[in-house]
């Protein structure tokens, strides 16, 4: 059974529209970026120096950062929405977190908040955060895959004494 579900979403991956640049037409000229001004190249001033590859595995998961949102209005915490990437790109693959920064010594306490193709932030204010999600879904009986859009309340309690919560609340919403 499993090789079958496999093939039939290969075959649906196969029909995906492979050209991100058809991507643009969805979004509005308003949202687009502008275009970069015409720069004359630099000119070499000195020898160039050789860079060896990083080895520190930490940057590996950083690498995989392709997303990431700072929030505002947070308190006395800082706060980022970011994704990483995984998976299948195709079925979802943006791994969506949700981080709040302790401190130099214990870095950020990191909430996942699932695997989506996207999300878009609607509103944020002091301990809560509007979403809108969209995300690839698989139906098991016929193999066929489909999309989603869904929207959540993602909530946390803001400290007096300015620390990271330790609990986040994901409670859907229309």
């Amino acid at each position: 059974m499993k090789p079958l579900l496999f093939l039939t979403a290969l075959i649906g991956l196969a029909a995906c529209d492979t050209g991100v640049e058809s991507r643009k037409e969805v979004v509005p000229p308003a949202e687009q970026p502008a275009p970069l001004a015409a720069v004359a190249p630099l000119a070499a001033s000195g020898p160039a120096a050789a860079l060896s590859p990083e080895t520190d595995a930490g940057l590996q998961q950083a690498a995989a950062v392709v997303r990431l949102d700072q929030l505002s209005g947070q308190g006395p915490v800082a706060a980022k929405l970011f994704g990483t990437a995984g998976g299948d790109p195709a079925m979802n693959g943006l791994y969506v977190h949700i981080a709040f920064f302790q401190g130099p010594a214990e870095g950020w306490r990191v909430f996942r908040l699932g695997d989506l193709l996207d999300y878009r932030i609607l509103a944020q204010r002091a301990g809560r955060l509007d979403l809108e999600l969209e995300e690839s879904t698989m139906d098991e009986a016929s193999g066929r895959i489909g999309s989603r859009t869904r929207r959540i309340i993602v909530g946390w309690p803001i400290a007096a004494d300015g620390s990271a919560p330790a609990e986040v609340t994901v409670t859907p919403a229309t």
